[in-house]
């Protein structure tokens, strides 16, 4: 949401959840009269987590709308009556299965999939990839083990609040970890096109939700792969068992060792609204901390904070000789995450 917009000035564009768009509504800080497009983005979501009511209350604001547009990546939930579409053209992006998107199916050693998970992330190098899971106890229970096989990963499901989510997603980006273990939370709307894999640790119960989590990867033309994780005894839907899917056997890695990430991310406590720039934290990278360019990875700015992917092993010394800093006017703090 860009909270500093000036929704009185033509043109404007509000993003945002349903529930923070009709906040925006009820405190009267949009014109109304002269918004002439609606577009709401994956409509049928909302309207599962529970967001019909201010979905109504956005279309019955909006006196003047020229055009509605609805998305879905599934196409499996009719248009609701109260948007008010009547005689809709449906164009659909989707056409056949990507060939860059390859799914398979290995066999698990044991119910639990453990063992087999950490085979299949070794087998990857390194590469960056979504671990699903159907519940947050199993997600859990499954960063437990992760983190005592020294597999370094974040954490994305709901619940979490929203501040440790951003981060999650950030430190994801910029390669301070290569692992994001999600709940389907992250299975729509998560676009990070460099993502080489993803892993269902276990299988949905609905396609839709497979669809989804599959569309993480093999996104922008670049190639990826789906994996399911399958113990031969488990049950599973019945959209799965129709695949027919050949079970495999994952690759042997019993000499590979954790890759170590090549990052990690400083949090610096100034952004935006302090007139810094992307540009003046690289030159303080640059000139104070004493980087060279391709030592320097993302730069992530924000209203009030900045995050900088630096290679890890520098990030610690670039800190100290960088915290206490004026950038522009502001002294900010630079630390570690």
């Amino acid at each position: 949401m860009q909270d500093r917009l000036d929704l009185k000035q033509k043109p404007a564009v509000l993003i945002g959840t349903p529930g923070r768009v009709a906040d925006r509504f009820r405190r009267d800080e949009i014109n109304l009269d002269e918004v002439r497009y609606l577009a709401l983005d994956e409509f049928d979501k909302s309207l599962e987590i529970g967001f019909e009511k201010e979905m109504k209350e956005i279309v019955r604001s909006l006196p003047n709308i020229a055009q509605r547009i609805l998305t879905s990546a599934t196409g499996a939930t009719s248009i609701p009556d109260f948007v008010g579409v009547i005689d809709p053209e449906v164009v659909n992006y989707s056409g056949p299965q990507s060939e860059a998107l390859t799914i398979k199916a290995y066999q698990a050693s044991h119910p639990n999939k453990l063992q087999t998970l950490k085979q299949v992330l070794l087998a990857h190098g390194g590469q960056p990839g979504v671990i699903f899971c159907n519940f947050k106890n199993t997600l859990f229970e499954v960063s437990d083990y992760l983190s005592d096989q020294r597999i370094i990963h974040g954490t994305f499901y709901g619940g979490m609040e929203q501040l440790d989510r951003d981060r999650s997603l950030i430190t994801f980006r910029n390669g301070t970890h290569q692992l994001l273990l999600a709940t389907d939370l992250a299975a729509r709307g998560l676009d990070i096109p460099e993502i080489k894999f993803i892993i269902h640790f276990e299988i949905p119960l609905h396609e839709e939700e497979f669809t989804h989590r599959n569309g993480r990867t093999a996104r922008m033309h670049r190639e990826g792969e789906a994996i399911i994780l399958q113990h031969p005894d488990a049950r599973t839907p019945q959209y799965y068992r129709d695949m027919k899917l050949p079970l495999e056997q994952p690759e042997p890695v019993s000499h590979k060792m954790a890759k170590l990430p090549e990052y990690r991310t400083l949090y610096i406590s100034g952004g935006r609204r302090d007139k810094i720039s992307k540009g003046d934290i690289a030159g303080l990278m640059f000139k104070q901390g004493g980087l060279q360019k391709e030592e320097l990875g993302v730069i992530e700015l924000q209203q009030d904070c900045a995050y900088v992917g630096v290679v890890r092993d520098k990030a610690s010394k670039v800190a100290e000789r960088t915290t206490n800093t004026k950038l522009k006017k502001k002294k900010v703090r630079i630390s570690v995450l």
